[in-house]
């Protein structure tokens, strides 16, 4: 009952905490670049505006495909605020990352097709730290499990504080932020401003949108696991640790320009392995 009542609640208010943050976001961004900004809930007048309009069709396998990244986002979700096993949880993130990437791949646009090598590229630089991720979660608490490791007596960020910092610091991958920004960008400086998206319209796009609410909302729980136990105030905590670390990802998405695809597989492997490895060996030791 306690896991049908998790999935409710994901899907109904994913969406909306994942549009209030993307509202926050464009806030907090404009007020830093000196700006007034859009409303807070510009995001929803957007999304609705783009299922109210004409679709145009590239091609019905990259309407398949999005609809995959939307479906598997959403599983990812449910399975992980259920309480299920995180490395399926992680696996089937991955496994909707490449329906998201085969959907550019299929496009017969230079844009787009950049866009999805640049994804891969992407993925290449993050999925090592993700899955140590994973196994550090076991080496502290004995278990794969989402609701296991949220009943643990002690937070695991306690043993795991060099798999946090570089969860972290990969994240700003996953929420496409700079200075890893490189297969789609919401900023117009860039070479290539949407990437992956540019052949992707109305309707569909909206799909795009509403499963990055989504997935946002989910790798902030991520994060929240590092700081959740068996106390109920550790909710409040891990709260406060997810909006903190969503500041400092959008702070630097305003400060620092972006990378080439050299800089950052170079810089995301020697974070994963100095903090996560090195972590990994220390926890085994002890």
């Amino acid at each position: 009952m306690e896991k049908a009542i998790a999935i409710v609640l994901y899907l109904v208010f994913g969406p909306i905490l994942g549009g209030l943050l993307a509202g926050v976001d464009r806030r907090l961004s404009a007020r830093m670049q000196g700006r007034q900004g859009p409303p807070l809930l510009q995001p929803f007048y957007d999304l609705f505006k783009l299922f109210s309009k004409q679709v145009v069709v590239v091609n019905h396998v990259q309407d398949f495909l999005v609809g995959g990244f939307l479906i598997f986002i959403i599983f990812t979700g449910c399975l992980f605020f259920s309480g299920g096993d995180l490395l399926l949880v992680f696996f089937a993130l991955t496994l909707a990352g490449i329906f998201f990437m085969m959907s550019a791949c299929s496009a017969n646009s230079p844009y787009s097709s950049m866009g999805a090598q640049r994804e891969l590229l992407q993925m290449m630089a993050y999925e090592p730290m993700v899955l140590l991720v994973g196994i550090g979660f076991y080496m502290s608490t004995g278990s794969f499990a989402v609701s296991d490791i949220i009943k643990s007596s002690t937070s695991s960020i306690l043993y795991l504080p060099g798999f946090f910092v570089g969860f972290v610091f990969i994240l700003a991958i996953k929420l496409r932020k700079s200075p890893f920004d490189l297969s789609t960008s919401h900023h117009a400086h860039q070479e290539m401003v949407k990437g992956l998206t540019t052949e992707i319209s109305g309707n569909i796009l909206a799909l795009v949108e509403l499963s990055h609410w989504y997935e946002n909302i989910f790798l902030l729980g991520v994060v929240g696991l590092f700081i959740m136990n068996a106390t109920w105030w550790s909710a409040i905590i891990a709260v406060v640790v997810c909006m903190a670390v969503y500041f400092l990802e959008v702070f630097a998405d305003n400060i620092f320009p972006r990378v080439k695809w050299e800089a950052m597989l170079k810089s995301t492997w020697l974070v994963t392995l100095v903090a996560g490895v090195m972590n990994m060996i220390i926890l085994s030791v002890i």
